[in-house]
């Protein structure tokens, strides 16, 4: 059962298709961590010129994903979804290990916690799961500015 599905998780994230890519939050420990998924079907755009006779998604975009889920996780702690001044950028990507491919019709299962927040500075430790497996890991540091 979802938490959020992707109306609610619109009213958090400024992406769009097809740079939305988280499809459902499965669990929410708000100001903790959170557990989302995105639903990955060979009709993504990316699939067309990223190894197209053999599709994995790029990692990059697995970072993507659970920078997504990190952002609705920040969102919903400061008890708020963004203004329209106020974006959550990348600061940086620590560790960042690949360790399995994710295919056309896995469901990836996107992890984030709250590692540390300081002055609008967010930390987080995040993890993709196809199945049990882990896909990718990462620290991930992202700031809220005003734009």
């Amino acid at each position: 059962m979802n938490i959020m599905d992707i109306q609610a998780i619109m009213e958090y994230l400024p992406h769009r298709y097809p740079f939305l890519l988280i499809d459902g939050v499965k669990e929410m420990e708000v100001g903790k961590r959170i557990v989302g998924y995105k639903n990955v079907t060979i009709n993504e755009p990316f699939f067309q010129g990223h190894f197209p006779k053999y599709p994995v998604m790029p990692g990059v975009l697995i970072l993507e994903a659970l920078a997504q889920a990190a952002g609705l996780l920040t969102f919903k702690s400061v008890g708020a979804p963004p203004s329209e001044n106020t974006m959550l950028f990348y600061a940086g990507i620590d560790n960042a290990r690949f360790r399995r491919q994710v295919m056309p019709g896995d469901v990836l299962t996107l992890q984030a916690e709250i590692t540390a927040n300081k002055r609008g500075i967010w930390k987080y430790a995040a993890k993709a799961f196809v199945g049990d497996e882990v896909a990718a890991e990462a620290d991930l540091m992202c700031a809220t500015r005003e734009i």
